[in-house]
């Protein structure tokens, strides 16, 4: 039976507990597990590529152990799909908070499958504590001096804490 591979993108800056969850459950469907962390400028990130791939292939590591699941940190640019053809994924798993993420993962869902019909899309909705979690919001708070401990785990809350300056 051939390899089952996913690829889980985005910019994971910082990478959350919301990323988390879907990251593990994504690892329980499939063999191996690519997180492909977007060079994406123009959200001005907190975390350069480097440490942003850093932060979460360590905060992965226990969700490969405990799954079995290989999972590979991989930074890309450009289309989506081309990277998904390049390593050799089958889907691409999308993680979904609320219904207003629906609507802009619905066209570009469309546009993926017409730009290569064999990679599949997946969703997965967020854990019900996790809904609410995302990275700029977790910024915003950090940078305003609140307390996002429930937000992210310990390593990327240090990093995060030191690079805010608190």
């Amino acid at each position: 039976m051939a390899e089952r591979i996913a690829l889980y993108p985005g910019t994971f800056d910082p990478v959350t507990n919301g990323h988390l969850d879907i990251i593990a459950r994504a690892a329980r469907l499939v063999d191996r597990l690519v997180i492909g962390v977007a060079i994406n400028i123009g959200k001005g990130p907190l975390f350069d590529l480097e440490e942003r791939c850093e932060l979460v292939a360590a905060e992965t590591e226990r969700i490969a152990e405990e799954t079995g699941c290989r999972i590979t940190v991989q930074p890309f640019t450009g289309l989506l799909i081309s990277f998904a053809r390049q390593i050799g994924a089958q889907m691409i798993v999308r993680g979904l908070r609320a219904v207003s993420d629906f609507d802009y993962e619905f066209q570009m869902t469309g546009m993926n499958h017409r730009l290569d019909p064999t990679i599949e899309t997946v969703f997965l909705m967020a854990s019900e504590s996790n809904q609410f979690i995302s990275s700029r919001f977790v910024k915003e708070i950090a940078q305003l001096g609140g307390d996002i401990s429930s937000f992210v785990p310990p390593l990327t809350l240090a990093r995060t804490l030191a690079r805010v300056g608190r």
